[in-house]
């Protein structure tokens, strides 16, 4: 019985209680779904409830009493062994060993689609996230993005949101020129222009360059400026790309800031927001009163001399994503854009939009890595290329995915190179490889899932109801992960999975003791029950490890 299913008999006896005219309320007052959940201490049940006290006050009796009433009826429905009433009105439900390990058949024909939900159904995000400048390589900053914003995703899709991931390129302004200025000063081995960007990276843009056209290697600084600014970019932007492809993490649209210049979505903006009447002109300067929505000051959209700036641009931007279709819009920022939240906020709310519903900002704090080499491209910076190579693709995602945005962390090398349960996703990838050696052990010896019917009542270790217990969370642990935008639960979850593992795959058997003459005995149904859940446990790992991009091992 998996947790919905309970959920839906509780539901379903107290309409039942309802109808018979033993319990006085409105059925629409029924939360739906009706919420089950492990207690803390396992010998209190296999779950709990505090339906009756959630209700006791609508329908005018105490808790308690309404709880008696569901337990009699829950105690003749099927799957249920008993059920009692604790504390204030608290329903404690234990239940029989043959619903409880049916979990592991339902997994195991669910393949894939287990722990996806339809909690998120209907909703429409736009998820930002990264949206380096395209001036430079992504370094260990740009990383934690990268893997949250990515796990964030796969958690939105898993839950039944439509998810569009957006990539926002920063390829208008200044720094596009200081780009450029500093590929000529490498073409003409001059010094780096005050405020360039050094690093050896500049110098193979230079390179590639003059290698594809050398023409402009002859050409005057203000001619050829423009020329090298588009190569320049459309050499950083694809390494960009390549990189982010390479650790797994896919964007749907990668959107130009320039394009809002040259569609004159900036001007059409600012009309906007002076219809909606949060527009003032002051000093010459157009301004968008935030001050109105919590921001600590106004912000000025068109300087006195006409240019607009960069608040102007993201003013665009958003009502880009609105009129693209998006309800909602997520942008995951670094440790440095705190100040970003209320001016994004106010322009939601002087765009007509409610900045509780249609803007989410997630801001990501500092990471560091304990002994790391700053690149030798890119000068200064610990490129995610470098962390890539050096701590493989799985243990860098799986440990920035398995600590909340918003808490600091150091990465420790040693630990993540480490081939040892100290080391989170070792552990998880383990007893991933190890349910997949397990299943092919079983089947050397000629068990396999159709070799007798399951017996699901034969799962009655008390490991496999632990198991069993880890196994029915998951898809509820997915759900509220993407609700809360927290990857890092769906890691944590996984390693009490694992532990779960471990700890049957030692106290039982999947195939039988061999005889003293050293043969195997036959199967009987026991095995093959533990079989699926084996294989069940398989599923629910890889499921789980997919959602934050990490490979589930066959082997290690």
């Amino acid at each position: 019985m998996t947790p919905e299913e309970l959920s839906a008999t509780l539901s379903s006896v107290l309409h039942q209680a309802i109808a018979a005219g033993e319990i006085d309320l409105d059925p629409q007052l029924i939360p739906q779904p009706v919420k089950v959940e492990r207690p803390r201490h396992r010998e209190h049940g296999d779950w709990a409830s505090n339906l009756a006290m959630q209700l006791g006050k609508k329908a005018g009796m105490a808790p308690r009493e309404l709880a008696e009433i569901l337990r009699t009826r829950l105690q003749e429905e099927s799957g249920i062994s008993a059920a009692e009433v604790a504390g204030p009105g608290f329903l404690n439900i234990v239940v029989e060993a043959a619903a409880a390990g049916q979990l592991a058949h339902s997994i195991v024909q669910a393949g894939a689609e287990f722990g996806r939900n339809d909690s998120l159904a209907g909703q429409v995000i736009n998820l930002e996230f990264v949206s380096a400048n395209p001036t430079g390589p992504l370094h260990i900053g740009h990383t934690r993005w990268a893997a949250l914003g990515d796990a964030i995703s796969r958690l939105l899709r898993a839950s039944g949101a439509e998810v569009t991931n957006e990539y926002y390129i920063n390829d208008a302004g200044n720094q596009m020129n200081t780009f450029a200025d500093s590929v000529y000063a490498r073409i003409h081995d001059q010094p780096v222009p005050d405020g360039g960007y050094p690093g050896a990276y500049v110098t193979d843009i230079a390179r590639h360059i003059v290698a594809e056209a050398p023409e402009l290697a002859e050409q005057d600084h203000d001619e050829v400026l423009p020329e090298l600014r588009r190569r320049a970019y459309r050499l950083q932007l694809q390494d960009i790309q390549d990189t982010l492809e390479s650790f797994g993490v896919h964007f749907d649209v990668w959107f130009s800031e320039q394009s809002l210049h040259d569609a004159g979505a900036i001007d059409s903006a600012v009309q906007h927001l002076r219809d909606q009447n949060e527009v003032d002109d002051h000093q010459g300067a157009v301004w968008l009163r935030t001050t109105d929505f919590g921001d600590d000051k106004d912000r000025v959209l068109i300087r006195a001399n006409g240019e607009p700036t960069y608040f102007a641009a993201d003013a665009a931007y958003y009502l880009s994503k609105k009129e693209r279709g998006f309800e909602q819009k997520i942008y995951l920022l670094g440790a440095d854009h705190h100040g970003y939240v209320s001016r994004l906020k106010a322009i939601a709310a002087c765009a007509g939009d409610n900045p509780r519903h249609h803007i989410e900002i997630l801001i990501g704090q500092l990471i560091s890595v304990n002994g790391a080499k700053l690149s030798k491209r890119a000068g200064n910076i610990i490129e995610l290329k470098d962390l890539v190579e050096w701590l493989g693709r799985d243990a860098l995602r799986y440990d920035l995915a398995r600590y909340p945005a918003d808490s600091p962390i150091t990465i420790d090398p040693d630990l993540l190179r480490s081939r040892t349960n100290d080391n989170p996703v070792f552990y998880v990838q383990y007893a991933h490889a190890r349910s997949r050696s397990a299943a092919r052990t079983a089947e050397a010896h000629g068990i396999t899932r159709d070799a007798l019917p399951f017996d699901a009542g034969t799962l009655t270790d008390p490991t496999e109801t632990a198991l069993l217990a880890q196994l029915g969370e998951f898809p509820a642990v997915v759900g509220h992960a993407a609700a809360v935008r927290q990857p890092h639960r769906v890691a944590r979850y996984l390693e009490n999975l694992a532990g779960a593992y471990h700890s049957w795959y030692g106290a039982c058997r999947i195939v039988p003791a061999p005889d003293e003459d050293g043969s195997v005995p036959a199967a009987q149904p026991v095995n093959i029950a533990r079989l699926w859940l084996n294989d069940a446990t398989s599923q629910v790992l890889a499921n789980g490890l997919d959602l934050l991009g990490v490979s589930a091992p066959e082997k290690m």
